[in-house]
């Protein structure tokens, strides 16, 4: 005698060699005994043998018509012997039960389950009909899946896969079908995604991959800006008198925040002016574009093109430009001009004559160390810079002396190993670059006079007005360094903590206020502290303990790492594309670490092959392999060892002390060939 019975749900045949009312003990084809429960055994049979009864009732099974079942099947509840003996003979045999029960399992939108020992009750009409549009529904999306796989295996995009790239490679739906069939491709082709879908022609062009990824991911709905009127200036802003103050920037600098002005040289006390446009003094907190600005967040910086963070109306009503008198906040300092000792500070909010805007790209091979010592022994200089060389003067000392007495209080000298690259592209004839623009790459050395001057300045008033706002009681954003150990990094908070790698008693970011959040954030208080004296933490915007300002301080820090990143990555792309342009294929650079290069003569990072047993800091001249423009990727060899070692930084220091990242971060895609269907495929590398 012969059993069919379920266990777990599925069904098996066997031989019984013994039974009870509870019980039965059986014995599989393969040897095996079991014993399974009375109420789980759902046939008896004599004949045919165990295996040829589920061989043969599965082949009847596939033939057994689900929808006439359906109909023959009583309304109430029946067993499967019941529906076999409508639906076949009555009575039905054992094979034609199987058959019946197999089908009745596999078909659970047509018939439920009523407990167990086999029993059934056939699904509402109308229950049953949605069940049926939900299957046909689910093969057709399947074949698309299928029909779009094939496309991309052959080599072609589908429309549908290209309109969600960058959903799916970053943000992706993995119920969504365009993903679903990009896994099943990247499976059948045994591509990485990444990989496949530049074969298939998604990616046109590697500079619009990186540009449109970054606006998926941050600027979803476009960077331009709603129609917001510009805020009217206070009327009653008194006029700097005797001030000619002059701004210092790069030529493409739109968004000026600060400028300088030196008075009373000659007389022992000197009168150093610090101006930062003023947007905080018409942009409201919680106004229109108040939430413009904190949405943003920052500036965000490519070469040959910027999403500001402020309209550009905003930007050219309240920029430093030169002309007329600008809305800014100034701070005064009174410098003792023999020991260059800081007597005294005040703070005004005023109108500020810019007599000139300053572009260092120009000037930085004029105005010189030796020429600001002794302009008679330097190439001579613009009419209007050579009447500023007094001042110029005067602010590279200051700069020099301040930055000695910082490094004393960090414990050693900043050190700049590296210069800055710039970089200029020639050809942008539309609103942006389209990444086929010639790129020139040019170095700036760190620490040149121009560039010294402004950030001592800026230094001078972040950590003044970082100390003001403390002393008044008012929150400030701060950006803080406990030490300078290594993996002590900048944290920005409420208090008003000292920041190691600058060598300051506190740090307040409030010199850039048309470009970051947080100084205009800082910039508001500080207005507060102009006007109200030591009642501004009654009259200040942001209150202490005020959680508002831990909010702002987290979003900051997330989106001005992201626009960092990204920068990084295009001046990497442009690097990239650098090399091919210029048809570089060897380069001379140092040996860093783990099998990592720095090229000596461009900014770039690469991994190579043969550096065993190189030194840190040993040059050696290194052969390019392939360039890969869209995972920002290029390999060398080294060829040659050139037998001078070179002192090499652990960290590049900046003008805040903060250490540089040697490398772009590595483009890294949200998708994994291993979630397709256990049908699919083996998995390819993930990119």
């Amino acid at each position: 005698m012969f059993a069919l019975f379920d266990d777990a749900g599925k069904l098996h045949a066997s031989r019984i060699l013994s039974g009870t009312d509870a019980s039965v003990q059986l014995e599989l084809d393969s040897g095996r005994r079991l014993k399974v429960k009375a109420a789980h055994v759902l046939l008896t049979f004599e004949q045919p043998a165990p295996a040829a009864l589920l061989e043969r009732a599965a082949a009847l099974a596939a033939d057994i018509d689900l929808d006439l079942a359906w109909e023959f099947a009583p309304e109430e509840e029946f067993g499967f012997a019941e529906l076999a003996a409508l639906y076949f003979d009555d009575p039905p045999s054992a094979v034609q039960q199987a058959a019946t029960l197999l089908k009745l399992h596999e078909a659970p939108h047509y018939f439920r389950r009523a407990g167990k020992g086999g029993r059934f009750r056939k699904a509402p009409a109308d229950v049953l009909q949605q069940a049926l549009a939900a299957i046909e529904r689910k093969k057709a999306v399947q074949a698309q899946i299928d029909a779009w796989a094939a496309e991309l295996v052959a080599g072609r995009c589908p429309d549908a896969v290209r309109a969600q790239l960058y959903r799916i490679l970053f943000r992706p739906d993995k119920n969504a079908p365009e993903y679903k069939a990009v896994v099943h491709a990247a499976r059948e082709a045994h591509l990485a995604p990444l990989a496949l879908l530049q074969r298939a022609g998604a990616i046109t062009s590697a500079y619009q991959f990186h540009w449109q990824r970054f606006l998926f991911e941050h600027f979803p709905r476009g960077t331009g800006f709603a129609e917001l009127s510009v805020p009217p200036l206070p009327e009653d802003l008194p006029l700097a008198d005797g001030v000619a103050a002059f701004s210092i920037d790069d030529s493409s600098t739109t968004e000026i925040d600060d400028a300088l002005s030196v008075r009373g040289l000659g007389s022992g006390m000197v009168t150093l002016g610090i101006h930062i446009a003023a947007p905080a003094l018409a942009i409201a907190p919680d106004s229109a574009l108040d939430a413009v600005a904190r949405q943003r967040l920052s500036t965000v910086y490519m070469p040959g093109h910027k999403i500001t963070m402020l309209p550009d109306a905003v930007v050219q009503a309240y920029t430093l430009r030169e002309g007329a008198p600008r809305p800014a906040v100034s701070l005064y300092l009174t410098i003792d001009e023999g020991t260059l000792e800081i007597r005294g500070a005040t703070t005004r909010l005023e109108r500020v004559p810019i007599a000139h805007n300053l572009r260092h790209d120009r000037l930085d091979t004029v105005v010189t160390a030796a020429w600001l010592e002794d302009p008679a022994c330097a190439p001579a200089a613009p009419p209007e810079v050579a009447a500023l060389q007094p001042q110029l003067a005067f602010l590279w000392r200051l700069a020099q002396a301040c930055k000695a007495r910082r490094e004393a209080v960090r414990g050693r000298p900043e050190t700049f190993t590296r210069p800055d690259y710039t970089f200029k592209l020639e050809g942008v004839t539309g609103p942006e670059p389209t990444g086929e623009e010639t790129v020139v790459i040019g170095t700036r050395a760190r620490g040149a006079p121009l560039d010294l001057m402004v950030a001592e300045a800026m230094i001078l008033a972040n950590s003044h007005w970082g100390q003001w706002l403390a002393s008044l009681g008012v929150p400030g954003i701060y950006r803080s360094q406990a030490s300078l150990a290594p993996g002590v990094k900048v944290r920005m908070g409420t208090k008003a903590l000292p920041h190691a790698g600058i060598g300051v008693p506190c740090y307040a970011w409030s010199t850039s206020p048309l470009r970051r959040y947080t100084d205009l954030v800082n910039q508001w208080q500080i207005v507060a502290c102009a006007r109200h004296g030591t009642a501004a933490a009654l009259a200040a915007p942001f209150k202490p303990k005020d959680t508002a300002l831990l909010a702002i301080i987290s979003a900051f820090d997330a989106a001005y790492t992201a626009y960092g990143q990204f920068q990084s990555t295009m001046e990497r792309y442009w690097t990239l594309r650098h090399l091919r342009q210029q048809g570089i294929t060897e380069l001379e650079a140092a040996y860093l670490k783990d099998n990592l290069l720095r090229a000596e003569t461009l900014p770039l990072v690469l991994a190579a092959l043969g550096t065993d047993g190189l030194q840190r800091g040993e040059r050696v001249r290194v052969r390019l392999g392939t360039v890969d423009e869209v995972t920002l990727e290029v390999t060398g060899t080294v060829i040659e060892k050139l037998g001078t070692v070179e002192a090499v930084a652990e960290s590049g220091d900046t003008l805040e002390g903060e250490a540089e990242e040697p490398l772009a971060a590595p483009l890294a895609i949200a998708m994994a060939v291993d979630d397709a269907d256990d049908g699919a495929s083996p998995a390819a590398p993930a990119a």
